[in-house]
């Protein structure tokens, strides 16, 4: 299988905006985090962050924006910057990278280059380089412990490219396609970077229909059903139920004919068509309210799609983040999603330390502190161990529910939420 070409934007931070690039400091958002939303929405393949600060307070701001975006991306994050020891790198992976890069112009980053492979693994690995000699010198020690290479020197591209048998990512300022068709066939390069994609954000999908129309393999949606597949109702339409693919909640239901069902899988964007109006129409076109396609599934008979996305704003025309808010009958059960259990228990310890209550214990764990929230978590393990020992199931379940509780406490404690601890169990 030929390898997929990926389309890969970055973002310079500085300060906590997006600047123009390494050399341009003209800000171009300041706000980073809807900046890489953007860019995940529109068809990028994964993102790279490249660090600008300077001083360790300046690092640490910076690293909790990589942490903001990483866990409001679905793709894969690139750390790049303000690297020196091992310890730098470690933290951008836990910030949420998928992969730290090593900048070959420091000599302490290519001295720490097999420490961190052996500690983290290859793939986790890249090398930003200006030249082909920086390959060349130290070209045993890059194939046995990178996984990817950037090269952020397009008048090195050329030298470059049998530099190393490494995938290479080409940083480019600017590119013409035919310039896009020769980097991107070249079977060294993985993708390209920098202003390129970032200028043409919106053309992601554009550009890669172009590459793989010139022979070029890269990423993207292959419905395998097509729509004489589906069984259609009498006007011809096929329903969507949609869905908010992280919680679940049903958003609205629409209508799709085949133009529009067409126009949803090469864009990305959710398309219906308007019964009222007798149109096409691109939801989010006026408001801004976009839907961006996560995932379709019919359902048994076809004749119905289920659509996961990414809704941006507002789903309803009211205003409302769902059309479904008319309750009808109250449901009255107990919500057994496990998930919503510990959000809605994490939501009252939050609520308990921003508007204490008089006479609450999650408010006297707060006004004790960290050591003492420390040591009932200590104790609540240790009472989980002797509990484990006793016959009876029900009690380990009493003390388990009380580690979680106090658990959940720290976690307000030290600003941690669920959507991070699954996050980072999805990537484990």
């Amino acid at each position: 299988m030929m390898q997929q070409k990926k389309f890969i934007p970055c973002i310079y931070l500085l300060q906590g905006k997006a600047v123009k690039d390494l050399k341009d400091k003209t800000i171009i958002s300041m706000n980073p985090v809807e900046l890489a939303k953007y860019y995940d929405n529109n068809g990028a393949d994964s993102l790279i962050i490249f660090d600008l600060s300077k001083g360790d307070t300046e690092h640490e701001t910076a690293l909790d924006m990589i942490k903001a975006i990483c866990a409001s991306v679905e793709i894969p994050v690139t750390g790049a910057g303000n690297v020196h020891r091992m310890e730098d790198i470690k933290k951008l992976l836990y910030a949420g990278c998928r992969q730290a890069a090593l900048n070959y112009s420091k000599a302490e980053n290519i001295a720490i280059t097999e420490e961190v492979s052996l500690k983290f693994g290859k793939e986790k690995i890249a090398v930003c380089y200006n030249g082909a000699d920086a390959i060349h010198e130290h070209k045993d020690l890059i194939e046995n412990y990178v996984g990817e290479l950037i090269l952020v020197n397009k008048a090195a591209i050329r030298e470059s490219y049998f530099a190393c048998s490494i995938p290479t990512i080409i940083s480019l300022p600017e590119v013409s396609l035919d310039k896009l068709f020769e980097i991107l066939g070249n079977a060294s390069v993985s993708g390209i970077t920098g202003n390129a994609v970032n200028d043409n954000a919106k053309e992601i999908t554009a550009m890669k229909t172009m590459c793989k129309s010139n022979g070029i393999a890269v990423h993207m949606t292959e419905p395998s059903l097509t729509w004489n597949d589906f069984k259609l109702n009498s006007d011809g339409m096929l329903p969507v139920v949609v869905q908010d693919y992280k919680t679940d909640q049903v958003l609205q239901v629409a209508y799709m004919n085949e133009e529009a069902f067409q126009n949803t899988i090469r864009t990305g964007k959710m398309t219906y068509y308007s019964r009222s109006r007798n149109t096409l129409w691109v939801k989010g076109e006026t408001s801004g309210h976009f839907q961006y396609m996560k995932s379709l599934t019919a359902d048994c008979d076809k004749d119905t799609l289920l659509a996961k996305v990414s809704q941006v704003g507002a789903a309803c025309h009211t205003g409302r983040y769902s059309c479904f808010f008319n309750e009808v009958i109250p449901g009255e059960y107990d919500n057994a999603n496990p998930l919503k259990v510990f959000e809605e228990v994490l939501s009252v310890i939050k609520d308990r330390k921003v508007n204490p209550k008089e006479g609450s214990y999650t408010n006297y764990l707060f006004d004790k502190g960290i050591d003492k929230i420390l040591k009932k978590l200590g104790e609540e393990a240790t009472e989980i161990v002797i509990a484990a020992k006793n016959p009876n199931a029900n009690e380990i379940k009493y003390e388990i529910s009380d580690f979680l509780y106090h658990m959940m406490v720290l976690m307000v404690e030290k600003g941690v939420t669920w959507e991070e601890i699954t996050e980072e169990l999805a990537n484990r």
